[in-house]
């Protein structure tokens, strides 16, 4: 919820000043109180966030066996590559048949690795837009100048993301509509799992049977 929240800050207050010409960017800013008040809350999400992924990235990935587990299974292996060639031939009725994923799909692992390079990005960026100053003196003007495009566009990248890529796959999708309640409770049915995970469903079952 911290990820979701200081994302949605994070865009909310982020694209009027991209757009600050647009008169709903006005409205906005207005609305939450003027330029200031905008820069404080875009700040409040940005350390969220960075706070979100230093624990991911630190954290959970390196002291937890479950986090080492997932991102082992994150990295995308060539059983992806022919994942997606099979899902084109269903899509284009040349194949009767989907392809079977296990703990992540070539999406939900797309997903991820974005997420982590658009984090990396944004938080640098960001950081070096924060101490403009201090940043010129040690980079240079060019380097910040550089940060503030990244910074802009990547942003514009990730709101779009959300808004046409995920929002599709977790609410439009017809086998999710009108949404899926994973990012709520972290938990799938029986008949989600075997849908949509079954090589994962068979590996579980697999390691309950032999523990007895």
């Amino acid at each position: 919820m911290t990820l979701f929240a200081s994302v949605l800050l994070l865009i909310i207050t982020g694209m009027p000043e991209k757009f600050h010409e647009a008169g709903i960017s006005s409205f906005i800013i207005n609305s939450l109180g003027g330029i200031k008040v905008i820069t404080i809350l875009h700040r409040m999400g940005a350390i969220g966030l960075t706070i979100m992924f230093a624990y991911h990235c630190v954290i959970y990935t390196l002291f937890f066996r479950q986090g080492r587990n997932d991102f082992i299974e994150l990295i995308p292996k060539p059983k992806d590559f022919f994942d997606v060639i099979k899902m084109i031939k269903y899509f284009f009725g040349y194949s009767g048949e989907r392809p079977k994923f296990g703990r992540f799909s070539y999406i939900e692992k797309f997903d991820y690795w974005a997420v982590y390079w658009g984090c990396i990005v944004m938080i640098g960026s960001g950081i070096i837009m924060w101490f403009e100053i201090n940043s010129i003196n040690l980079f240079g003007k060019f380097v910040v100048d550089i940060a503030k495009e990244a910074h802009s566009d990547e942003g514009l990248l990730c709101a779009l993301a959300i808004l046409i890529w995920h929002f599709y796959n977790v609410h439009l999708n017809p086998r999710v509509f009108p949404m899926s309640w994973v990012w709520w409770n972290g938990r799938l049915t029986k008949e989600e799992m075997l849908e949509e995970h079954p090589l994962e469903y068979e590996r579980i079952m697999k390691k309950r049977e032999a523990k007895g």
